[in-house]
């Protein structure tokens, strides 16, 4: 199954990917992630990245498309994906498109004081970048990661400035995404109207939409 999960920053996009990703035996795919380790390398690609994120803007399509193709051809992926950050706008839906098709789109909905919540109190690990939030997914030990024991930090894209800023990004150029998948009849909306929901909870709600719609 090829899908894409669609949400506002801090909507829990990657979080529910990961936790999907093995019961569906399919990767987890985050442009987020692999433009992160592209900075974190100092690559070429990561140092143009960098400069858009550091302002809580989008990276240009023809980077991110280009990254993305190339993830997609690897051989873990043939059998679908779940793709977190991508599309984010309309040239990039098509671009998409192109390249291979959609079985269906998971659109998080969620109200922008609980993404102001979420996102101000995440925490992630700078060795394996492993995801945490001090409100609702704590480490078992204040600033260290559980998986490596790398430090956590705040990134400056989950600084309430910056997520104000990412809002109105997402506002702008990803929210008609819903319209275009909504028209190919494709979208599938899973709303929380809560900060602490566990994720558990939120993967079995979609899980059992997407095994709805296969039925």
């Amino acid at each position: 199954m090829k899908l894409i999960m669609l949400g506002p920053p801090g909507s829990g996009k990657g979080t529910y990917a990961s936790r999907m990703s093995p019961q569906m035996g399919i990767p987890a795919i985050s442009t987020g992630e692999m433009f992160r380790e592209n900075i974190k390398n100092g690559t070429p690609t990561g140092k143009i990245a960098k400069a858009y994120m550091d302002k809580g803007e989008l990276a240009p399509d023809e980077l991110t498309i280009k990254m993305l193709k190339e993830r997609i051809a690897q051989a873990d992926a043939k059998n679908g994906f779940i793709l977190d950050g991508f599309p984010r706008t309309i040239p990039q839906a098509d671009a998409l498109g192109k390249i291979t098709k959609t079985d269906a789109v998971v659109n998080l909905v969620v109200p922008d004081g609980i993404v102001i919540a979420r996102l101000s109190s995440r925490r992630q690990c700078r060795k394996c970048s492993k995801i945490y939030n001090v409100l609702f997914l704590k480490p078992r030990a204040e600033g260290v990661c559980d998986v490596c024991g790398g430090e956590l930090y705040q990134r400056d894209d989950d600084k309430p400035a910056t997520i104000k800023e990412r809002l109105e990004v997402y506002r702008k150029n990803t929210q008609p995404l819903i319209n275009y998948y909504k028209k190919q009849n494709l979208v599938i909306d899973i709303p929380c109207n809560s900060v602490d929901v566990p994720p558990e909870l939120m993967v079995e709600k979609i899980m059992k939409e997407l095994k709805r719609i296969k039925a």
